[in-house]
């Protein structure tokens, strides 16, 4: 039994072992690569991160006082829309009930 368990670890490690070298290899191919991705990524990140948050804080203030514009002009505006109701009621009663108006002539 401890033959078959010393076995199938030999064959594991023989599996295991030509994968740990292939990624070791690749990893040390790539790794110039790897260095410059994290190179432009520190540079970009700062940049951008920098640039992103002040876009982030000057927006969310124009965004916060769009709101409350919106806010307060609903607040304003909707007690109006009785009267703004009857102001149209009455101006389309008034205008159907005069007489037509002549056509505009622009030529001499």
């Amino acid at each position: 039994m401890a033959f078959l368990v010393m076995l199938l670890v030999g064959l594991g490690f023989l599996v295991l072992l030509p994968l740990i070298l292939v990624k070791l290899v690749l990893g040390l191919i790539l790794l110039p690569f790897r260095i410059l991705g994290l190179i432009f990524r520190v540079i970009f990140g700062v940049t951008f991160g920098v640039l992103g948050l002040v876009f982030r804080i000057l927006f969310s203030g124009v965004g916060l006082v769009l709101a409350l514009l919106f806010v307060l002009a609903v607040v304003v505006l909707v007690p109006l829309l009785p009267f703004l109701l009857i102001g149209i009621g009455l101006w389309l009663l008034l205008r159907s009930s005069s007489a037509p108006r002549p056509p505009l002539r622009l030529s001499a």
